[in-house]
């Protein structure tokens, strides 16, 4: 105790001298810990700027300035887009909304009124389309069948249910233009929950597809013809200013039609008959009549008429069959077409 007490005040800085180097040792503990993870980003950084300076453009030097020139080169796309914008147009919508949303009343009437346009210029163009559905008795729809037989519609399916119906009416208006010989059919996909109660040939199972640039929209058309009408449907959609895409075509050859009308019964052409002409009664005195053909007493026979030859008939021959001219090598019959269709729907920088 006696050193203690002469000794107080070393005692008192050793044990503060301790509990400095205590903290001190803590803290460089704790500080070495962050220097390992600062250490470690740091590496990764320059990992990382050693693996873009290794790439091929590399982001730049005092010389090339290769970001720049990335900005320079996005302006570039920009207006590409802009100027491709003008030959993908946006397909105005059936009806166009006049207050930015479309009533059930518009789309209702709009959708009666196109369909009979739609059946107006099939009848003007001379194309077949399906018939009238057996259970409801209305005239084909163009894949709205179920749509047509209802006034109230699901929350939400006006409006793509007005694009679907311009996009369709576009795609009919290029297959009446070619004057296909029949339209089978035609399906979209299902934006509404009304579709999910529809027929089934009136959809198809692909959906939309949309990124930052564009949406792509799926339909399908199947009509008949001979290969002009394909090649006039295809240079419809190639020179339409709508992003109309040709995705696959199948071609394959169209059932033939069975003719209910019976074959007529051959014509028989009668050959010309002789008849002999009529002989003139004998007279009941030859002697009588003999004196008076003589010296001219009496009345005079007049001279028998000319006997007709029978004619002669000449016997048909078939003729021969021509072994002249080029043979026929290719006879082209009805087409059964069906087109995989996306349209392509920008979405152009303003």
């Amino acid at each position: 105790m006696d050193w203690i007490k002469r000794n107080l005040y070393f005692l008192i800085g050793s044990l503060v001298a301790v509990a400095l180097m205590g903290l001190a040792g803590w803290y460089l503990y704790s500080k070495w810990d962050l220097n390992n993870t600062l250490l470690g980003q740091l590496d990764a950084q320059y990992a990382e700027m050693k693996r873009l300076s290794e790439q091929k453009p590399h982001p730049g030097s005092a010389k090339v300035d290769n970001i720049q020139a990335a900005k320079d080169q996005q302006k570039q796309l920009r207006a590409w887009m802009q100027k491709a914008c003008e030959h993908f147009q946006r397909i105005p919508p059936i009806p166009v909304p006049e207050s930015g949303k479309v009533t059930e009343r518009e789309f209702t009437f709009a959708l009666s009124r196109t369909i009979d346009e739609l059946h107006h210029d099939a009848s003007a163009a001379s194309v077949t389309v399906p018939p009238k559905n057996s259970t409801t008795g209305q005239t084909y729809s163009f894949s709205f069948e179920e749509q047509r037989q209802k006034l109230s519609f699901a929350p939400g399916s006006l409006a793509p249910l007005s694009t679907q119906l311009g996009e369709v009416k576009t795609i009919c208006d290029v297959l009446f233009e070619a004057k296909v010989n029949a339209l089978d059919g035609l399906r979209r996909e299902r934006v509404s929950e009304d579709d999910q109660k529809g027929p089934q040939t009136d959809y198809i199972s692909e959906t939309s597809v949309t990124n930052e640039l564009a949406v792509l929209t799926p339909y399908e058309v199947t009509f008949r013809g001979f290969s002009s009408e394909l090649a006039a449907v295809l240079a419809g959609f190639a020179s339409s200013p709508y992003g109309i895409i040709v995705k696959s075509v199948n071609v394959e050859q169209a059932p033939a039609i069975i003719s209910t009308e019976q074959p007529g019964a051959p014509v028989v052409q009668a050959g010309p008959v002789y008849v002999p002409p009529p002989q003139a009664p004998a007279p009941a005195d030859r002697s009588a009549a003999a004196f008076a053909e003589r010296y001219g007493g009496g009345p005079r026979r007049p001279p028998p008429p000319p006997v007709a030859q029978p004619a002669y008939i000449a016997p048909v021959v078939a003729a021969p069959k021509s072994k002249g001219g080029l043979p026929t090598v290719l006879e082209e019959k009805q087409l059964k077409i069906t087109l995989a269709l996306v349209i392509v729907k920008l979405a152009c920088p303003k």
